[in-house]
């Protein structure tokens, strides 16, 4: 008899040498800011990321021990019954970028699902992440849905 297809998980992708996956102590603001900008998003309000970091379920990090820098990064909100979504998914650029992401996202849902089962999960990604993204289950634009978001200034 073979599997049942909701049963089967991918191995947890490892992290190239010399990375750890950390969730606490929450970066700061500055170090996510860097990170973000190096992969050519936007960096936030530097006083604003203690507040969204307090208002997330979780946030995880991806550490280079060589020199203690952020190297990747993602958080989690919800509202604990129907909804998750990931923000800020980022992995310095280089040759282990696509390696990072990878497992931000496979530590991520693993996560959710234990903790969350039958919440619908959205991702706010960067186009690089989207192939990855896409070998995880997520589906781009499900039904004709598209999101939309609007920056306050």
């Amino acid at each position: 008899m073979s599997p049942l297809p909701f049963r089967q998980q991918a191995a947890a992708p490892r992290l190239p040498a010399h990375y750890r996956l950390q969730t606490e102590p929450h970066p700061s603001g500055e170090a996510i800011n860097a990170l973000l900008m190096s992969c050519g998003e936007p960096a936030h309000p530097v006083e604003r990321w203690p507040l969204a970091l307090s208002r997330s379920l979780w946030q995880l990090s991806i550490i280079d021990e060589r020199d203690q820098a952020l190297v990747g990064f993602i958080r989690a909100t919800s509202d604990l019954a129907l909804n998750a979504n990931l923000w800020n998914l980022a992995a310095s650029p280089g040759d282990d970028q696509n390696s990072l992401l990878n497992a931000l996202v496979h530590h991520a849902l693993t996560r959710l699902k234990k903790e969350l089962p039958g919440c619908s999960i959205s991702i706010s990604a960067p186009a690089i992440a989207l192939e990855g993204l896409k070998k995880q289950g997520f589906i781009l634009d499900p039904g004709g849905i598209r999101a939309m978001g609007l920056r306050l200034r």
